[in-house]
């Protein structure tokens, strides 16, 4: 097989030939035929996350076609199309496993992390964590709902539950996770306002093209109080930022695996029972809800499609904000 592998932090992926994957008891192998490219690859590369497993081929919006079955594997056949997202495997065993949090696990594994993912034209995975996604879509748009989308449909669902009623809903960054999630809200009836960087009227009015009833700079006052926010960028100056939108009961939510350092901020903008929350990782739950959610709200990605040899350029784009939506390697 051929894979874009990290060998050194900060330094870039390499070209690589190597035996093509077997699958072991539990898993399944895949042909790739698309993985998307996400912000998380770009914490991997610098080294913002803990434990860096080197070398690692980065990549964890995967989708491919099942073309070797390992030992015990059922419900899935040969052919079939499935995406393989971040969380690669929980143990079952801890107490956030056993308590419905699988997504906290003690002894987790991360595709494209502490594990290979799909920035090759093969990959290894747990059938246990692979989504089987039908036929209808091309591979392409759908590699970005394995973790823009799903992340941002936890994130929404936290918000939700937080802050007990959600019409006004903020989004900081608009990237690939809110460039879904502002479609999914939107056909289910809330107001989005789309907060960019300052001074980014081409994201301003993407996010208007999608839905967003306003569009302005992070910095900027929005026309009416939110009832909560959803922060994607990592950026932790956004976290006072978003706290001023929201109204009393009002809940920030932080959807990033990482960011910058929260500021200082005055006990006032979190008085009057604002609630600030995380989001980690997922549930294979919110795969299967999402997956199913997607389709029947007509969720559309935009995707630039790069060849898998050029994933330091498409790295590059990402990190420069050089295209809308979501970036997508193919084979």
């Amino acid at each position: 097989m051929f894979a874009m592998v990290l060998n050194k932090i900060g330094g870039p992926l390499e070209g690589e030939q190597r035996p093509d994957p077997l699958p072991g008891p539990g898993q399944i192998r895949m042909k790739v035929e698309a993985c998307g490219v996400c912000r998380t690859d770009l914490h991997v590369h610098d080294g913002e996350l803990p434990d860096p497993h080197l070398p690692i081929i980065p990549g964890h919006e995967i989708v491919g076609r099942v073309d070797l079955l390992g030992p015990g594997v059922s419900g899935l056949s040969i052919g079939d199309r499935v995406g393989v997202p971040w969380l690669g495997h929980s143990c079952q065993a801890c107490g956030p496993c056993l308590s419905g949090h699988e997504n906290l696990c003690d002894a987790p594994e991360f595709t494209g992390h502490t594990r290979d993912g799909g920035y090759a034209s093969h990959c290894v995975a747990d059938a246990r964590f692979s989504f089987p996604l039908g036929e209808k879509g091309e591979s392409a748009e759908l590699a970005p709902l394995l973790c823009a989308g799903l992340i941002g449909w936890r994130a929404f669902k936290i918000a939700v539950r937080s802050a007990g009623r959600v019409q006004n809903l903020g989004l900081f960054g608009f990237g690939a996770a809110a460039h879904i999630l502002a479609q999914a809200a939107t056909k289910q009836g809330h107001a989005v306002f789309a907060f960019t960087r300052d001074g980014d009227a081409r994201a301003q009015n993407f996010a208007k093209s999608l839905g967003a009833v306003w569009a302005g700079g992070a910095s900027e006052t929005p026309p009416e109080k939110l009832d909560a926010a959803i922060i994607f960028a990592p950026v932790g100056a956004l976290v006072p930022l978003a706290l001023k939108t929201v109204r009393k009961a009002g809940a920030v939510v932080c959807a990033g695996i990482h960011m910058s350092d929260i500021p200082r901020f005055p006990y006032a903008l979190l008085w009057e029972e604002r609630q600030l929350v995380s989001v980690a990782n997922l549930t294979r739950r919110d795969g299967v809800e999402f997956l199913r959610l997607a389709p029947e709200l007509g969720l559309q990605t935009q995707v630039t499609r790069y060849p898998l040899r050029d994933a330091n350029r498409a790295l590059a784009d990402l990190r420069a904000g050089a295209f809308e939506g979501a970036a997508v390697l193919i084979p």
